[in-house]
């Protein structure tokens, strides 16, 4: 155990910096640890850990994407037009959001791969052409999704399964021990761990780390460079999407809004660096950024409740972002030779 921490140190701190500023919270709350608390905490942090796992594949290469927040906008636009009607109506809206957000993310390595343009140009670039088409589907915000599948997403375990007639008395035990689980929980994790996980342990996700370690040493050695770097932009693009598609059945609502597709890209970043991942890259991983996003959040959440000043905010978060990336850099300081930066 004691090695398992220690080879992944940085991850191990982000959890324990989690926990520790997510129990002080909860300590501080008027509620305390209150189901109604935990779900509205999760919902408020399913959007930004989806787009932090999205910046994180492309970090992982030494990269990174500047169109998450725009393809995740996108996506909500797009969302909110097309999930409603009847069930099978709202299958397909989903699966054609998450089909559009995922051909953005394709876009995307394709213009890096054979434009050979550095990635934050290009997603520079389409994260514009992202939010230009944003506004052409939704340029007020609006929407039209269905009601009972926003109650059913963003509340417990129990108020889904009540939603789609799951909790009649002959079905109810089984969800004894989950009723009070947040969906919007089990949905972040299940697609986080379900996507990640697998693609990691694929030849294609270990050559996205060799990338990041050493590019020229990764080709030489004839793995597939470019088809990882599509891969990896691709599945930025899908897991960007899956945060516009929450956010939609969240707020009921598309918006076009520029500032939050920045905002959104921005803590990505912070979420990314504070997960233990390397700005260098070839270190880290989409669940470290998950515990990052959440990290995020809850300084957010000490915000409301300890009732700062909205001007001092801004200025919290600036300096909690400069700390963690300083402490990523230690690494880089502390290198006696430049050959150990890709170990």
């Amino acid at each position: 155990m004691r090695d398992l921490i220690l080879r992944n140190r940085a991850f191990a701190g982000a959890l324990a910096m989690f926990l520790v500023l997510f129990l002080g919270y909860h300590a501080l709350h008027p509620r305390g640890f209150s189901t109604a608390v935990f779900i509205q905490n999760a919902n408020e942090s399913v959007a930004i850990a989806f787009v932090a796992m999205a910046q994180t594949i492309p970090v992982l290469m030494g990269g990174l994407d500047l169109s998450v927040g725009a393809v995740m906008t996108l996506a909500n636009c797009i969302a909110s037009h097309l999930v409603t009607g009847s069930p099978v109506q709202m299958v397909l809206g989903m699966i054609v959001t998450l089909a559009c957000g995922t051909a953005f993310g394709l876009m995307n390595g394709l213009i890096v791969v054979y434009g050979r343009i550095q990635p934050i140009i290009a997603t520079l670039a389409t994260g514009a052409i992202a939010i230009g088409l944003a506004l052409i589907i939704r340029p007020s915000p609006g929407g039209e999704i269905d009601g009972d599948l926003n109650w059913a997403v963003t509340n417990a375990v129990f108020d889904f399964a009540e939603t789609y007639g799951l909790a009649d008395d002959g079905n109810a035990a089984w969800l004894q021990p989950f009723v009070n689980i947040p969906v919007p929980l089990i949905i972040l994790l299940v697609i986080g761990f379900g996507v990640w996980i697998p693609f990691k342990r694929t030849v294609t996700g270990r050559t996205v780390y060799a990338i990041g370690s050493a590019e020229s040493a990764a080709f030489m050695s004839g793995l597939p460079v470019r088809r990882a770097k599509i891969a990896a932009f691709t599945l930025a693009g899908f897991f960007a999407s899956c945060g516009g598609l929450y956010l939609a059945i969240q707020t009921s609502s598309g918006n076009a809004d520029v500032s939050q597709a920045g905002a959104y890209t921005l803590n990505s970043i912070a979420a990314v660096v504070l997960g233990g991942s390397s700005l260098l890259g070839g270190i880290g991983g989409a669940i470290g950024s998950l515990v990052g996003a959440g990290i995020l959040r809850v300084i957010s959440f000490y915000f409301r409740i300890l009732s700062i000043d909205p001007l001092l905010q801004p200025l919290i978060e600036g300096l909690v972002l400069l700390v963690a990336v300083s402490l990523g850099a230690l690494r880089t300081l502390r290198v006696k030779n430049r050959l150990e930066l890709f170990r």
